[in-house]
Formats: structure tokens, sequence, C-alpha cells
């Protein structure tokens, strides 16, 4: 049996805002350092730090490409999370419905002593 694949790293990275963000434009295309410093209201070693948390979470690949380094999603990384989420989604869905199911008779049984 294989381990379960360590969460944590992925998680820490997608926890902050301008990670996210930096996800979603590496979702169209490969960028350069420069290229995504250029969206982010921060200075270039500041986006280096989120890309290294983004790197240690195996959300993203780096890769040279002569002088550049270029950095591009690793959306195979992210099926583990949203694996994990799903389970939650439907664990939701199956107490939410129950609860809406209570609160309908609540509201079917209120109904009937009125009469």
């Amino acid at each position: 049996m294989s381990a379960a694949p360590d969460l944590q790293p992925a998680f820490r990275a997608l926890a902050d805002p301008t990670r996210r963000d930096i996800l979603k434009r590496l979702s169209a295309r490969e960028m350069t350092l420069a290229e995504i410093t250029a969206h982010c209201d921060m200075t270039r070693a500041a986006v280096k730090k989120h890309l290294v948390v983004l790197q240690d979470g195996n959300l993203i690949q780096m890769r040279r490409s002569g002088r550049e380094t270029l950095s591009s999603l690793n959306a195979d990384a992210l099926k583990p999370v949203v694996n994990w989420l799903t389970y939650f989604e439907s664990f939701w869905d199956t107490h939410l419905g129950a609860l809406h199911d209570t609160l309908s008779d609540l509201k079917d049984t209120e109904l009937e002593d009125k009469e």
C-alpha cells in the first residue's frame, strides 16, 4: 500500500492569496520571474520567495531557458488536494441535506400544530 501524500506543503502554498494568484496566472502559460513580478505589487525578491513556497509545495515546476528561469503550473500535484477537498464536499452535502430534511420536517410539524 502506498503512503498518502503529505499535503501540508501544498496547503501552506495555497494559503496565501498572492500565491493563488500566481498559480492562476501560471495555469495559462509558463512565465519568467520578471513577468510574474509585473503582475504583483511587490519586489522581485518577494515574488521569488512566493515561488519557492509554491515549488516546495510541488505546485510549480521551474526550468532554465538560457539566462531565464521559467515557472509553470504542476497541475498533477493539485489532484491529491482536490481529492482531499472532494471528500469534505461530500461530507457537507450529506450533512447539510440531513439538516434541510430535519428543518423541513419541523416546519411541517409546526404547520400541522397550527391547524
